[in-house]
């Protein structure tokens, strides 16, 4: 059986030491983290905060700090298998825990110099991204990026209320993108307390259908990581979607992070969804009260690390089927791995490939890399994958 932390609380006491519940909750969190480490020596979460707690700025943590420092990495200890097991709860984690997240992200990102900061640049020159010259028809294409606001806390640590408030902000934001873009707002919320009903509140089989239409996002409380980690409190309070009149731009609102901001687009050029993106993203954050977090090292804060900086994921759908063959994508990890793309199933992530070879692959970068280098990354990468499946 699990120790609790009174059961260490004792031991502690039996041992001589006068400690308090704080206290005891440290040494449960080293002994467990070197208890995980031995099955899952992966978990990132486990191995820093080890390094963290034993340094000087780990030690010189009051029983505050402690504590919102432990539930940022309580779904790393809750779920072993974890290979990052950590959270932002506020903008301001990824600076005031230093010594451990900084470890975490460049270890992660793959920054052994330990001293890369991130850059924004979305210019891509007069460069031409069209896929038909190396033998592709029209694609379905999808990026979108992770932003939180100044002045809220990050999804981990909002409580019902704070989620609520955040819906009502964004409704006049959306109001002035429904006047630029047309479209409406789909929310999950029931009602907004003292503040009355929810004009915007759909059925459970509306809700159904956005999901079906990958449109809207679904149950986040399913989702053991995001349940540990406190970002799926509160379902399905705070939580929707807003979608043009062309279906082309969504706006999440209410899951990992506090908006999730992306464009869709049938063709066969990158740039038409890539430029339609930076267009939302300059709209949206031009809207009088919204403000991007950054960080100075870091770029756009997200609350999870590995989408920090420019927080994009850039996709597109294409057939392999000869690498896919064995109705397995195996094949296509070990190809796109050195080409630095991820492979998903169509639906996401966890999903299977399509009957036809049809998997959806991005660049795996985020973090100290540019806007522009990725949809590059991403178009060499669809050219080099072709010709080996070609091959």
């Amino acid at each position: 059986k699990a120790k609790t932390v009174t059961d260490y609380k004792d031991i502690l006491i039996e041992d001589k030491k006068d400690v308090g519940e704080v206290e005891a909750l440290k040494v449960k969190t080293l002994i467990d983290c070197k208890d995980i480490l031995v099955g899952n020596p992966g978990n990132r979460s486990c191995r820093f905060a080890i390094e963290y707690l034993n340094s000087d700025e780990g030690k010189a943590l009051n029983d505050e700090d402690f504590q919102a420092f432990f539930k940022c990495i309580k779904t790393g200890l809750d779920n072993p298998d974890s290979g990052l097991g950590c959270y932002a709860m506020t903008p301001i984690d990824y600076s005031k825990f230093g010594g451990f997240f900084d470890k975490v992200i460049r270890d992660y990102h793959g920054d052994e110099t330990g001293e890369k900061k991130h850059e924004t640049n979305w210019d891509t020159g007069d460069v031409d991204y069209d896929v038909t010259k190396f033998g592709q028809n029209e694609l379905s294409m999808r990026v979108r990026v992770g932003r939180n606001l100044v002045g809220f806390n990050l999804p981990g640590k909002m409580d019902m209320n704070e989620r609520i408030q955040f819906e009502l902000k964004m409704l006049s934001s959306f109001d002035q993108l429904i006047s630029k873009y047309g479209g409406k707002v789909y929310s999950l919320t029931p009602d907004f307390g003292d503040k009355g009903v929810n004009p915007n509140l759909i059925s459970d089989e509306e809700c159904k259908n956005l999901v079906d239409a990958h449109v809207m996002f679904k149950d986040m409380d399913a989702d053991q990581y995001l349940k540990s980690a406190g970002i799926s409190s509160d379902w399905p309070y705070g939580r929707g979607c807003w979608q043009s009149e062309d279906k082309m731009r969504i706006i999440w609102f209410g899951e990992e992070d506090q908006l999730r901001i992306m464009c869709m687009k049938t063709g066969s050029n990158l740039l038409e969804v890539f430029t339609n993106l930076n267009e939302i993203l300059t709209t949206v954050e031009g809207i009088e009260g919204i403000d991007f977090a950054k960080d100075d090292n870091y770029g756009f804060v997200t609350s999870c690390p590995s989408n920090l900086g420019t927080g994009m994921r850039a996709s597109v759908h294409i057939k392999i089927p000869n690498l896919t063959a064995d109705g397995t994508d195996k094949k296509a990890l070990e190809v796109c791995k050195p080409l630095g793309l991820s492979v998903r199933g169509t639906g996401g992530e966890h999903t299977p490939i399509g009957d036809d070879g049809t998997v959806d692959i991005s660049p795996s970068a985020r973090l100290f890399i540019k806007e522009s280098d990725i949809i590059d990354n991403l178009y060499k990468g669809i050219n080099n994958l072709m010709a080996i499946e070609n091959a």
